[in-house]
């Protein structure tokens, strides 16, 4: 088959998304099919590119990335010259540019499309009005339920993504659910303990870690202020977190100064490969408290790398860690639970740690790349050829 895929970037800053893209479309590449990557070129690293030479990557400059809209109008000529000669299109997320012009011509060329929104289909979170909410609203009107409309499949995570479509009038038979599939290799070799720690001159320091983009809607503020009732009785614990900012840093150091933890909190930016494997070893526990989340992508890679998790239990994360016992769930916004949390998993550290070791096995043995790319494999074959009815 020769398949196409279309999203924002393609960049190793670009988030969970990226990551997800680009090792499905190499398993894919590696199963004999003809696989390529329309993308913006924002942020654009060629040695990230150059490590998937089984994939046609081709990148159209990007004129703007307002409010998180990438604007490249040369995809237009792109999907108008080369779409007829893909079987299936894959678009990720819901509310993009070059998903109106995909949508355009996948219907005017009578190109299959599978829809994966990767979490974006409601139009607010908790705690998000006004504007957004607007302009979401908006092009959901013009474009937005077009495009889902018309899309032969949509790909959901989680129960949590299944409600999503649910809620926005999709049909229960379109929908298909495949869990993101790991990469179990690639953790397979890890770095020795304590390189990290070495790095950063942590010692015997108990590190609690925050993996993903510093964003809002990553709850890292509550983690914040958890942390910092939890340095009050212990001298011994630090905050890394890891990542590249999404427009929130400056929001977290004004308050992690306000709470007198400067000298306990680590930002180390965004860390990949090697290093970020390296982070994970050493940390004491991983924690996720999002507002909103898809599902339990960068715990279960800690996981993965033999560290205990903490999850908030409100979002598609809780539910993936709850369904295979991975890790500890807490409230969202409940302080003295996740201080509670954190001190558990130190207290108990023999219990988290054979916690985390059957649910590693577990996602070895049930969520490889293996396993899952032959899901997406099945789902393109049951639709390429022709356009739904």
């Amino acid at each position: 088959m020769k398949v196409l895929h279309v999203f924002d970037l393609f960049t190793p800053h670009g988030g969970g998304t990226v990551d997800l893209l680009y090792k499905i479309t190499r398993a894919m590449a590696l199963r004999g099919h003809e696989v390529t990557i329309y993308a913006g070129d924002y942020d654009i690293d060629q040695e990230y590119i150059k490590s998937l030479p089984e994939v046609r990557v081709c990148l159209f400059r990007c004129l703007s990335h307002l409010g998180g809209f990438y604007f490249m109008p040369g995809i237009i000529r792109g999907f108008r010259d080369n779409l007829k000669q893909f079987d299936i299109v894959h678009l990720h997320t819901t509310r993009s540019f070059q998903n109106i012009v995909a949508h355009h011509y996948a219907k005017k060329y009578a190109i299959p499309y599978v829809l994966d929104a990767h979490g974006s289909l409601p139009r607010a979170v908790p705690g998000e009005r006004g504007v957004k909410w607007l302009l979401k609203w908006l092009f959901d009107i013009f474009f937005g339920n077009r495009i889902v409309r018309d899309a032969s499949k949509v790909v959901a995570e989680t129960q949590v993504g299944i409600n999503e479509y649910a809620d926005f009038g999709v049909e229960a038979e379109r929908v298909v659910l495949i869990p993101p599939p790991f990469d179990t290799e690639a953790f397979s070799q890890l770095p020795p303990e304590g390189l990290f720690r070495k790095q950063y001159q942590l010692g015997d320091k108990q590190i609690f870690m925050f993996l993903g983009r510093i964003h809002w809607i990553k709850g890292i503020d509550f983690l914040v202020a958890s942390f910092a009732e939890l340095a009050k009785t212990n001298a011994d614990a630090v905050l890394v977190i890891v990542g590249n900012d999404d427009g929130y840093k400056a929001t977290l150091e004004e308050l992690i100064d306000k709470l007198g933890i400067v000298d306990k909190v680590l930002f180390t930016g965004f860390l990949g490969g090697d290093d970020k494997l390296a982070a994970l070893v050493d940390a004491d526990a991983v924690i996720q408290t999002s507002r909103y989340e898809q599902g339990a992508w960068a715990p279960f890679e800690a996981v993965l790398c033999g560290t205990p998790i903490i999850v908030s239990s409100n979002s598609g994360a809780g539910e993936d860690v709850r369904k295979i016992d991975a890790g500890y769930l807490v409230e969202y916004g409940n302080i003295s639970d996740l201080k509670g949390k954190m001190e558990y998993v130190i207290s108990n550290r023999a219990e988290a740690r054979d916690k985390t070791r059957k649910a590693k096995e577990y996602i070895i043995g049930n969520m490889s790349i293996e396993k899952g790319i032959e899901k997406y494999e099945n789902l393109y074959k049951s639709i390429a050829g022709g356009k739904r009815q």
